[in-house]
């Protein structure tokens, strides 16, 4: 018998890469989930993708105001339903998080598939607040699981990969759950982000420091929060 008609390659596992920089023994964590594709078994523990190398910047910003920071490589490149696998992992990460730094609060950040994966991973007991840019999502999600969180969505006007429309509802829906929804519309970008990146940062450190303390909350952040539905979920941005 031929060994090739054995599969021997080991079974992917996903992993957490700290990110440098942030104290040792952290008050707070920042978990930052970047995208996939809705349907690929492909291994994703390529550092060269793009949609792992495009949150790296958000990752090192976040690591140089004094967060520790982990970015989250998956097993897989897709989301795979019905299995998840995105969302599988992230549960895996906040659970070792919660192994690593007990009682630390965690936000999450996620882009894309992130996005989605993030928002459907909140209700662990460890996280307090969620911010998902250009969040891959169908209507299908729940939003039960934000109670008692931050949450933060941002979508570009020219998105042309995920549907704002979808992200709009879906903010529509988590403010009935959580009254500290806010969502954001970053104007002349898209999916990839890289049009006006200053303003995706500057939308994430300010939520993300501010809600873990680290900083006083943005003002802005604060007073789309405080509005009423449907005030509030389309804020231009900049």
């Amino acid at each position: 018998m031929r060994l090739g008609a054995f599969d021997l390659s080991p079974t992917p596992q996903p992993r957490l890469e700290r990110v440098r920089g942030g104290p040792a023994c952290p008050e707070s964590v920042v978990l930052v989930l970047h995208g996939g594709r809705a349907v690929s078994h492909e291994p994703a523990g390529r550092r060269r993708r793009l949609a792992y190398l495009r949150m790296l910047p958000f990752a090192l910003m976040l690591g140089n105001a004094g967060l520790t920071v982990y970015v989250l490589r998956y097993r897989y490149r897709g989301w795979n339903a019905p299995a998840m696998d995105a969302l599988l992992d992230a549960r895996w990460a906040l659970g070792e998080i919660g192994r690593r730094h007990p009682g630390a609060p965690t936000a999450l950040l996620g882009h894309s598939m992130g996005g989605r994966a993030a928002l459907r991973a909140a209700g662990a007991s460890n996280v307090v607040a969620v911010c998902a840019l250009a969040p891959w999502l169908d209507g299908s999600d729940p939003v039960e699981q934000l109670a008692e969180r931050s949450v933060l969505i941002a979508h570009g006007d020219q998105e042309r990969w995920t549907d704002p429309r979808e992200s709009y509802a879906y903010a529509l829906r988590a403010k009935q759950v959580t009254e500290r929804t806010c969502r954001f519309e970053v104007p002349g970008d898209g999916h990839a982000m890289v049009r006006r990146p200053a303003e995706w940062s500057s939308l994430a450190r300010g939520f993300l420091l501010g809600e873990l303390g680290i900083e006083p909350e943005d003002r802005r952040i604060c007073e789309a929060m405080r509005r009423q539905a449907p005030d509030g979920l389309a804020v231009r941005a900049g």
